[in-house]
């Protein structure tokens, strides 16, 4: 047997037989707003029903979630609502000074996304709109993509639509880059031949080693992880599971994760914006 199926195999058995949830009717209620935390598929969805990964986490880790006082993501939240009203750049501006109060300008905003940019002619996550408006609004220099400042600004941003049904377009031309992340959500990556759909499709709801799987559903990031204490972004989750495969990855900002991210969020369309959720 070749050495990469050996590994896939060893792979296969660490999955466990199915495992309930920690509370299979549990209900996400935060600050008086219930979540939508299972929905109807989209049609043309290989899923019988849509589930926030919340439902799949432990009741101590659900718990976080459900109080923001407890919730350890509003720690950034709460930098970045500074940074919102704080010059930067050669153009003397803030956000603020073009979109006003953060509450008011972004509701909606992290539930349309990513979505197309007829402007730019390309696909454009959060990301790409917050590092447009520092350089080209702002004169200031862009964020990296997966670290801290921009982490905690698009969980501000996402803030704003909490409760609200994520709900993206890909019609006209955001409908080839809705292809190229189906494609890749059902291509083997790595030594150990693993697709994403392999772990949050085939076994969604079992337990691998000490994690119980989810639909893998993106309705909360950024999602503060208790295992590295810190937001992590969609992209950076992306990366981290291709890593797992032990394949050589994309880079957050890429268009294959861009793309990725547009159809991962389809399959996830009518839960609620969750951001910032907690997850393990």
């Amino acid at each position: 047997m070749k050495r990469a199926s050996i590994l896939a195999a060893t792979a296969a058995l660490a999955i466990g037989a199915s495992a309930a949830m920690s509370d299979e009717n549990a209900e996400l209620v935060i600050d008086g707003q219930k979540m939508i935390t299972r929905a109807a598929p989209q049609e043309g969805s290989p899923l019988s029903e849509v589930l926030s990964g919340w439902l799949f986490r432990t009741d101590e880790t659900q718990a976080l979630e459900v109080d923001d006082f407890d919730n350890p993501g509003f720690v950034f939240v709460e930098q970045a609502a500074a940074a919102w009203e704080t010059v930067d750049g050669s153009e003397g501006k803030s956000c603020a000074s073009c979109h006003g109060d953060v509450a008011e300008s972004m509701k909606g905003v992290r539930a349309a996304m990513p979505k197309w940019n007829a402007e730019a002619n390309d696909l454009w996550s959060l990301e790409n709109y917050v590092n447009n408006c520092r350089e080209n609004r702002m004169g200031a220099k862009p964020w990296k993509w997966d670290k801290d400042e921009m982490n905690a600004m698009t969980a501000l941003i996402g803030l704003q639509s909490r409760g609200m049904p994520v709900s993206v377009s890909i019609d006209g031309p955001a409908q080839e880059w809705w292809e190229r992340g189906k494609e890749m959500y059902y291509t083997r990556y790595g030594q150990l031949e693993l697709a994403c759909s392999n772990c949050h499709e085939d076994h969604y709801g079992d337990m691998i080693r000490a994690d119980h799987l989810s639909q893998g559903q993106i309705n909360g990031f950024p999602t503060y992880r208790l295992k590295n204490a810190k937001l992590n972004s969609v992209h950076g989750r992306f990366k981290g599971c291709i890593r797992d495969t032990r394949a050589e990855t994309f880079s957050p900002g890429s268009p294959e994760f861009r793309a990725l991210e547009l159809y991962v969020a389809w399959r996830g369309t009518g839960l609620s914006v969750e951001t910032p959720s907690v997850r393990n």
